[in-house]
C-alpha cells in the first residue's frame, strides 16, 4: 500500500492481514520503525509475523527512508503528520480499534502524535492506545538536560554514532545514503519532546516498553517517562530484551499483543 501524509510526501506501506486466531473483530496495529530503519528489514517483517496473531499490522517507511519520499526530520512534526496519515488510512479501511506501536525514534514520534491537535484518533479513546518501545525521553542533549525535556542526549557510545552520522559532512553525505536515508536539513526550532507530552497522553492507555540491554537508551529514559506520565500508563522493564524490532522476541510482541486486546478490546 501507500500513504499521503498532508504535505503530499508519499510512503511505501504495506499491510499484513490479522491471522484467523486473532479472532472477528481484532484491532489494527500501526507499527513506526526506528531511525535508519524500514518495513523491508527483516527484523521489521519478524515483528510484523508474530504480531498478525493479535490483530492486522500496517507499516509503512518513514519518510526520508528506504522506498518512501521526502527528507528524514528525525522524529520532528513532519513525521507526526506521517503517523496521522497511516492511523486515518487504517480508519479509512474500516479499523475501529487501533493501537499505534513505535520503535526508538518511532516511540518518540506515537507519543507526540497522540497529543497532536490533527491526530485522527481524538475523541475516540478508548478505542485506541499507544505504544512505545525502547524510546528516550529526549533526543539529544547533555544528561543533565534530561528532564528538562530538552533534545540532545548523547549518553551512550551507539547515540553518539548517530549524531555523528546526523552533524558531521561524511555522515551526512556518505553514510546515510547506505543506509537509504535522506535527510532534511536539522531544526531551527526544536518541537516538544516525548518527556514534555507523555502526561497529557491519558485517557489513552499508554504502554512504555524497555529492556535492561538496550545499549542505545540507558532505563533512565524510561523512569523519567514513567514519572511524568498519567495514570492510564503501563510500563514494562523487560529483562535480556535489547533494543527496538532488532531486539524483540516473540514472547514480548505476544506480551504485547495480549495487552492491548485486553486494553482496547474487539
Amino acid at each position: 500500500m501507500t500513504v499521503d501524509s498532508d504535505d503530499g510526501v508519499r510512503m511505501a506501506g504495506l499491510v499484513v492481514p490479522a491471522a484467523p486466531e486473532a479472532g472477528p473483530r481484532p484491532p489494527t496495529f500501526v507499527v513506526v520503525h526506528g531511525f535508519t530503519g524500514s518495513i523491508t528489514r527483516p527484523s521489521f517483517r519478524r515483528l510484523a509475523g508474530w504480531l498478525c496473531r493479535f490483530g492486522e499490522v500496517r507499516g509503512h517507511d518513514a519518510r526520508g527512508h528506504g522506498r518512501s519520499g521526502g527528507r528524514s526530520t528525525v522524529g520532528g512534526d513532519p513525521e507526526v503528520r506521517d503517523v496521522n496519515a497511516a492511523v486515518a488510512a487504517a480508519r479509512a479501511d474500516g479499523a475501529r480499534a487501533v493501537a499505534t506501536l513505535g520503535m526508538s525514534l518511532g516511540g518518540g514520534v506515537v507519543l507526540r502524535q497522540q497529543k497532536d491537535p490533527a491526530a485522527p484518533h481524538r475523541g475516540r479513546s478508548p478505542s485506541s492506545s499507544s505504544l512505545a518501545s525502547s524510546g528516550r525521553a529526549s533526543r539529544r542533549g547533555r544528561r543533565r538536560d534530561l528532564h528538562r525535556g530538552r533534545w540532545y542526549i548523547r549518553d551512550t557510545p551507539p547515540m553518539r554514532r548517530v549524531h555523528w552520522l546526523l552533524e558531521a559532512p561524511l555522515g551526512r553525505r556518505v553514510v546515510a545514503p547506505l543506509f537509504r536515508l535522506r535527510l532534511d536539513d536539522p531544526w531551527v526550532v526544536p518541537p516538544e519532546s516525548p518527556l514534555a507530552v507523555v502526561g497529557r497522553i491519558t485517557p489513552t492507555p499508554l504502554l512504555l516498553v524497555h529492556g535492561d540491554r538496550d545499549t542505545y537508551f540507558p532505563l533512565e529514559h524510561l523512569r523519567a517517562l514513567v514519572r511524568a506520565a498519567g495514570p492510564t500508563t503501563t510500563a514494562w522493564v523487560v529483562p535480556g530484551f535489547g533494543h527496538a524490532e532488532s531486539g524483540a522476541t516473540a514472547p514480548l510482541v505476544e506480551r504485547i499483543g495480549r495487552w492491548v486486546s485486553a486494553t482496547i478490546g474487539p
